[in-house]
């Protein structure tokens, strides 16, 4: 989506300060001995109070209101049975849509007792998200985010997951661009201000790619090594992006 009028930025500051609410109450709910279902179903129940609702069960049917994926499950993990432990690693993803906009955030964190190894990884993907944003404005060219992300992840001693991008959105889950997480020299698309993506490294401690489980959505490391993801929607501008997915 490229933004055209106040009202486009208006409904999509609303829905981003949404997710990052449910995103953060969900957090701060998270406990060992609740299943990702009770978890889910509390999202479930913030967007709702907030008139909004999961834009991937909307588009895709996916059986729930948000993404809730644990350890070596990368992304897409499905809400159910499962019972959190006391030091697992949970990624959340909410990506809701209200009156028309659409809008995605990430957040990796760890359950207490915390792992110093785990806690990094966390630390450093968001390091590296936010570097990212702050390195971009209109006439900027696309694979400066790959370029990025694929430099800063081998800084750290980490590998980039390969098959899971940032992307287009503001009107439907998955939008034009696909924006690749690692260098491409011969990508020559420039961002143009209006155009609303999402900024969503995933960095990995083994693998650089997932296999889809037989649910058809759980996405896993071949090798059960952890991976983060950290993820804002934001506006392209001539100055610096506006981050949407703030509360």
């Amino acid at each position: 989506m490229t933004v055209g009028s106040k009202k486009d930025i208006d409904g999509l500051k609303e829905i981003g300060r949404i997710v990052a609410l449910t995103m953060n109450e969900m957090k701060r709910q998270t406990k060992a001995g609740m299943t990702t279902k009770e978890l889910d179903e509390l999202g479930g129940r913030i967007l709702s109070s907030h008139g909004a609702f999961s834009a991937p069960h909307i588009a895709f049917q996916f059986p729930g209101h948000t993404c809730i994926s644990v350890n070596d499950e990368v992304a897409h993990g499905i809400p159910g049975n499962r019972v959190l432990k006391p030091g697992d690693l949970i990624n959340i993803d909410v990506c809701a849509e209200k009156d028309g906009f659409v809008a995605d955030t990430g957040h990796s964190f760890q359950i207490a007792p915390y792992n110093e190894t785990v806690t990094r990884l966390c630390r450093y993907t968001h390091y590296t998200m936010m570097k990212v944003i702050s390195s971009l404005k209109h006439g900027v060219k696309v694979n400066e985010i790959g370029r990025i992300i694929q430099s800063e992840a081998e800084r750290g001693g980490y590998k980039v997951i390969n098959d899971l991008c940032s992307h287009g959105v503001g009107r439907s889950v998955h939008e034009w661009p696909q924006i690749p997480p690692t260098y491409n020299k011969h990508d020559k698309r420039t961002l143009k201000e209006g155009l609303v993506i999402t900024i969503e490294p995933f960095l990995s401690m083994g693998a650089d790619y997932v296999v889809e489980q037989q649910d058809g959505w759980t996405l896993r490391t071949p090798d059960r090594s952890f991976a983060a993801q950290h993820e804002h929607t934001i506006i392209i501008t001539k100055d610096k992006p506006i981050i949407l997915t703030v509360a």
